[in-house]
């Protein structure tokens, strides 16, 4: 799964989290990611959250809104899980594994969301990520999302950046880029 996380800070302890998006990775009967479903909540902060004001001049969120439709985290993580636990009974899995460009980051703060909404089972791996950031610096030498989609030949739409919604999607897009050209270069056989 894809997943994209904009939040009130760097503190997955106690800043809020303002957006979820996962983009659900798919892969078809020769062994090539595609991109399937996807699904996006605005959070209400968390009752006592900490917001940075420079995190919200860089994420362009304001959580007073009235347009936002925020749902509270709790809602939101709780339909987020149900859609990855059917993907991963459909696919005969035990757990999803996170893919987001800084997997570390967005782990955390997932984690700190799921205890502190006494969510018992968290359908992600504690541990196993597939951290884009790192991967693109192999593939194509850049970290950054918006410089490693120009070099991979992905459009970048730096307006959209920095949306959960946006952003996962363009993790999921490198990610399958990233996959396919090894499985064309002769890279391990999925199937």
């Amino acid at each position: 799964m894809a997943m994209d996380l904009e939040t009130g800070g760097f503190n997955a302890a106690t800043d809020a989290l303002l957006e979820c998006a996962i983009v659900i990775l798919k892969m078809d009967d020769n062994g090539m990611m595609t991109l399937g479903e996807n699904l996006f909540f605005n959070i209400n902060p968390f009752a006592g959250a900490n917001i940075e004001k420079g995190s919200l001049e860089f994420t362009g969120i304001d959580p007073e809104h009235p347009f936002r439709m925020a749902v509270d985290e709790k809602h939101a993580l709780t339909e987020t899980f149900q859609i990855i636990k059917k993907e991963i009974k459909r696919t005969g899995c035990n757990r999803a594994v996170i893919v987001a460009h800084n997997a570390a980051f967005d782990q955390a703060f997932l984690t700190a969301a799921t205890e502190r909404c006494d969510i018992k089972r968290n359908p992600f791996h504690p541990f196993s990520t597939f951290d884009t950031a790192a991967l693109c610096g192999l593939a194509f030498g850049q970290t950054v999302l918006a410089r490693a989609c120009e070099v991979a030949g992905i459009s970048f739409d730096t307006e959209e950046a920095h949306s959960a919604k946006y952003d996962a999607e363009k993790t999921a897009e490198l990610f399958c880029h990233i996959v396919n050209k090894w499985k064309r270069l002769g890279g391990m056989d999925y199937i």
